[in-house]
């Protein structure tokens, strides 16, 4: 089992909070909290709500939505969790998992039932006594996928026995005594004010632990910078590509140096060659390049990067540089399905913003969110019928339909393609 390092954040009135025991403010700014951890390489974050009204807790989702929307890394969301609802609020808005608080009865009765309804690997469970994960054995390791310890004592009888990957509260313990911990079978990761108060050594206590027989989530390198092919001046060729979209962003160079400082750091780091010097990507602009894989060619002397692109690429402002056509012959049935549905609800953007006389799609945005709704429950209702005719063809007509409407319905709501197919990730 890998093992991770995982950065707290608790959030009360709007602002990150040293710990549940202390709320002196930590940063008035959780998102670039957020960004700051996982910047530093953290592997996951939890975010813990510790807000006590109704109202508060509303903004404390949407802190947590705009967290998991800005970082790059697994949210683990907890807090203000009284029913199923809550939950799904917290899946909602971004997060990998959410966490039931086992010293409240109420979250314990309800999970099987969030388990079932989102799926066990949906589902943390947080408890404070060893003793608490004996009695609520079997139940944990049905419906639940970690437990997330944060006893002061028997955190190694917890490990052992929770039956499920256990995430330790860790106190400052000396580097020796760490490196046991982590090697211990059933351990998934670590967190705490330890972790905290150490973010910028995130990158060399991996590497330690790693060095020292601790299975890290860290990039696993299988080409060490000798078997490369370099050109005359003794470097490689860098393609550089969204790992979302597969946009095709720059091409640039690395030297050793380069390649190993993006390696060892996580962000993506060139030669540049007019200025002679190393090239964090973003340094200056704020524009980083987090690196999600690196592959060779088969003859290994050029490296394809796919990256998670933070702004444009371009230092003209574009997102890609790849930007000035030259030709282009267009295929019929070439389409990128993802490019046709984001052009057809850029024209039906378009006609929010700029009505046309005569424009169907202006004809529903007039009437309003109830005629999209009756249009799109009778688009169904076409679908259903379509499937029973043994003719197959009819349906995919249907199901155009059903689209078109659905996208209408997308802008009055301000929900894009990207959002979805985010969100059909995570499932």
């Amino acid at each position: 089992m890998k093992k991770k390092i995982i950065a707290s954040i608790f959030l009360y009135e709007k602002e990150a909070v040293t710990s549940f025991d202390n709320l002196e403010v930590l940063h008035k700014d959780p998102v670039a909290l957020a960004r700051y951890y996982a910047e530093h390489h953290a592997d996951a974050l939890l975010l813990l709500d510790l807000s006590l009204g109704e109202k508060e807790h509303e903004a404390a989702l949407e802190l947590i939505r705009e967290i998991c929307a800005a970082v790059e890394i697994p949210c683990i969301g907890a807090g203000n969790v009284r029913r199923p609802e809550d939950i799904k609020k917290l899946l909602y808005a971004g997060c990998h998992k959410a966490v039931l608080n086992y010293s409240k009865e109420g979250n314990i009765a309800m999970t099987q039932e969030v388990s079932e309804r989102f799926g066990k690997e949906k589902i943390a469970v947080s408890v404070a006594e060893s003793e608490t994960l004996r009695h609520f054995e079997d139940v944990i390791q049905e419906y639940t996928s970690e437990v997330i310890f944060l006893g002061k004592e028997g955190a190694r009888t917890a490990v052992h026995t929770a039956g499920v990957p256990v995430i330790l509260q860790t106190p400052e313990v000396s580097l020796d005594k760490l490196i046991e911990m982590m090697k211990m079978e059933n351990l998934s990761g670590i967190m705490g004010e330890m972790i905290n108060n150490n973010a910028r050594e995130f990158t060399s206590l991996k590497m330690l632990l790693k060095q020292n027989g601790v299975s890290m989530e860290a990039l696993e390198v299988s080409f060490c910078w000798e078997e490369f092919k370099k050109n005359s001046d003794g470097m490689v060729p860098v393609i550089v590509q969204d790992y979302k979209t597969d946009t095709v962003l720059m091409m640039a160079y690395m030297n050793k140096e380069a390649y190993e400082k993006t390696i060892s750091g996580g962000k993506m780091t060139y030669w540049s060659r007019s200025r002679d010097c190393l090239w964090v990507k973003g340094e200056s602009s704020g524009h980083t390049q987090y690196v999600k894989s690196l592959t060779t060619d088969c003859d290994k002397d050029t490296i394809l990067a796919r990256v998670a692109q933070t702004g444009p690429a371009c230092h003209t402002g574009s997102y890609s540089c790849f930007f000035r056509e030259i030709m282009e012959r267009e295929a019929e049935h070439n389409r990128n399905p993802l490019k046709v549905f984001e052009k057809v609800s850029g024209v039906i953007h378009d006609r929010k913003l700029h009505p046309k006389e005569g424009s169907y799609t202006n004809y529903l945005f007039d009437k309003g969110l109830d005629k999209i709704l009756k249009k799109l429950g009778e688009e169904a209702a076409e679908i259903i019928i379509a499937a029973k005719n043994p003719e197959a063809g009819e349906i995919k007509y249907e199901i155009a339909d059903f689209l078109y409407h659905m996208m209408v319905l997308m802008e009055e709501k301000n929900i894009t393609w990207e959002e979805i197919t985010e969100e059909l990730s995570k499932r």
